[in-house]
């Protein structure tokens, strides 16, 4: 059974950073591309960023040169780091992974960015 289990989220000011931290269980975790989405009260789910297998990047156009992706294969963790933050950043922030055709989600993890 594929557990994703997201930290690190919080309460922080307007140009402040954060770093998200995804814990992966019950899969070969090295295999698989794993993404970060996003969901702010009363909206959709968004994609914000994505490391695949070999290591490649994709992010949204709103968080390019703010976020980072990265990933640990030895811990099976996947991390986002969130530098200069905006109050639109503000969102329960969800690992996700695709496997065997099926999509698995933590229970996320809340970004508030307020002053």
């Amino acid at each position: 059974q594929v557990h994703l289990v997201e930290s690190g989220g919080g309460l922080v000011q307007p140009g402040e950073s954060l770093r998200l931290s995804c814990a992966a269980s019950g899969l070969n975790f090295k295999l698989y591309a794993m993404n970060w989405f996003r969901q702010a009260p009363g909206e959709q789910r968004d994609l914000v960023a994505t490391i695949t297998s070999n290591g490649d990047t994709t992010y949204a156009d709103s968080v390019k040169d703010r976020f980072t992706i990265s990933r640990n294969n030895v811990r099976n963790l996947v991390f986002l780091q969130m530098n200069s933050l905006k109050p639109e950043d503000t969102a329960r922030y969800y690992c996700n992974v695709r496997f065997r055709n099926n999509d698995y989600w933590g229970r996320g993890t809340q970004v508030i960015v307020s002053s």
